[in-house]
């Protein structure tokens, strides 16, 4: 079923980026329905196609569709750094006043942009499309939810429940984080340090049309525990937490075997008795450490000062007929 187009004011100029992971057959026509949705919504528009480490001919597509569209860009990273690395890479290149990011697997209809537009209103700065049912499997849609859940109650975004990578926002808002080289990123988090003005709008989210998901629900996970320790401090509070909550534990079975022994004159019997009191510290300290352990390794990581990305080509057309590749590090 077509999604019905919404006009708005052309006034906006807007930067799309989109990071491309094995996409070669999906590129084509998502081109083409994205520039008849933007020929209607915007003034000037631009295209930034990030190539993120493809296996297939996906590149080969991008160079294609920049000689066939003076308004796209291709960027190739070095290799595969992760979907919000290669987004990173198109916000920096992006030269107008608005970003818009969505996927590249058609899930995020291009129709739906003039309903970022128009809800971006001048007190919002970030506005993100809401889908109306998740397309994706069960495990899929239970691993996003606890991705949403780490932003929205332990990061302080009080829009993130309604986050998706379906989302417009102010280009002046990356200065915020233009300097940032921590290897892990989250571009949600990194809003949300330049800005609290967010708001949603509720989008249709299609089926998939050609291939798979790259993010399996343990990538997902590891996306939630990675943004606990990469950007709040709320793991090592818990660790302080449950020490606490142990030694007050340990002290009161401390008194209970002094109670039993001097007033009842009984010693506490059993192995297993002690054995269960030895497992439970054992397993909180375990824990705790563990916890130590992420942060050491993001301190590590970032000490080590590996590039947010790199970036293999990068090829934009002024006209149909001059091209400008370059190959530069970030």
């Amino acid at each position: 079923m077509p999604i019905p187009f919404i006009r708005t004011s052309v006034s906006h100029s807007l930067s799309i980026v989109i990071p491309v992971f094995n996409s070669e057959q999906s590129l084509s026509p998502l081109m083409e329905r994205l520039v008849c949705t933007l020929k209607n919504c915007c003034s000037s528009y631009e295209i930034i196609l990030v190539n993120d480490g493809s296996h297939d001919a996906s590149w080969s597509e991008i160079y294609r569709l920049c000689n066939s569209y003076e308004f796209i860009q291709g960027i190739d990273l070095g290799k595969n750094y992760g979907q919000h690395n290669a987004l990173l890479a198109g916000i920096r290149a992006a030269k107008n006043d608005l970003i818009i990011t969505l996927d590249d697997d058609l899930q995020n209809p291009p129709e739906e942009i003039p309903k970022l537009l128009s809800a971006l209103k001048p007190d919002i700065d970030v506005v993100y499309g809401a889908r109306k049912k998740e397309q994706h499997g069960l495990s899929r849609n239970l691993s996003s939810r606890v991705v949403k859940l780490s932003l929205t109650y332990f990061l302080g975004a009080k829009t993130a429940e309604n986050s998706s990578a379906f989302r417009a926002f102010r280009t002046r808002l990356r200065e915020g984080f233009k300097d940032y080289q921590c290897d892990f990123i989250s571009i949600d988090v990194l809003l949300s340090w330049t800005t609290n003005r967010f708001a949603c709008v509720t989008v249709e989210h299609l089926s998939r049309p050609l291939g798979k998901s790259n993010y399996s629900p343990w990538k997902l996970y590891r996306h939630a525990l990675n943004m606990l320790t990469g950007y709040t401090t709320l793991p090592l509070q818990l660790a302080t937490a449950i020490g606490l909550a142990f030694t007050v534990f340990g002290g009161c079975v401390l008194g209970y075997v002094f109670f039993n022994y001097f007033w009842n004159g009984n010693r506490v019997p059993g192995f297993a008795f002690i054995a269960s009191i030895v497992s439970l510290f054992s397993g909180a300290t375990l824990f705790s450490i563990g916890i130590l352990g992420e942060y050491m390794a993001r301190i590590y990581s970032r000490s080590l000062q590996r590039p947010v990305f790199t970036i293999r080509e990068n090829i934009h057309s002024d006209s149909h007929q001059n091209q400008d590749s370059q190959k530069r590090a970030v």
